[in-house]
């Protein structure tokens, strides 16, 4: 949680509200997307490595990290993360996706 709270969130959550839901954003807070980027990419290569090895973040099966970590990992995108190359990622955001009772960020009532 760590992790989440103080090496992905800030760069990719934070990336994707500027660049893709505060209107003005992107222009507002250009000078800020290379260190987002950067330190986001080191966060997801970190979750790639770990990934490349087994299937879950913590443990034998879906956990609270997986919870935390697909939340904007799924969305990265929004903030101009191409996580294509991620393939670890990409198989595991997969079985997140396939759990039951999964919603994904993007679901309105």
């Amino acid at each position: 949680m760590f992790f989440e709270q103080y090496s992905h969130e800030p760069y990719i959550a934070v990336g994707r509200f500027w660049h893709s839901i505060k209107p003005g954003g992107r222009e507002e807070r250009k000078d800020r997307f290379p260190e987002w980027h950067e330190r986001g990419y080191q966060a997801l290569a970190v979750m790639e490595r770990h990934l490349s090895t087994r299937d879950w973040l913590a443990g034998d099966a879906c956990s609270i990290a997986d919870i935390a970590l697909y939340a904007y990992t799924h969305v990265a995108h929004e903030g101009d993360f191409d996580i294509a190359p991620c393939k670890a990622i990409g198989a595991w955001m997969e079985r997140v996706r396939a759990e039951p009772g999964h919603v994904p960020m993007d679901w309105r009532p």
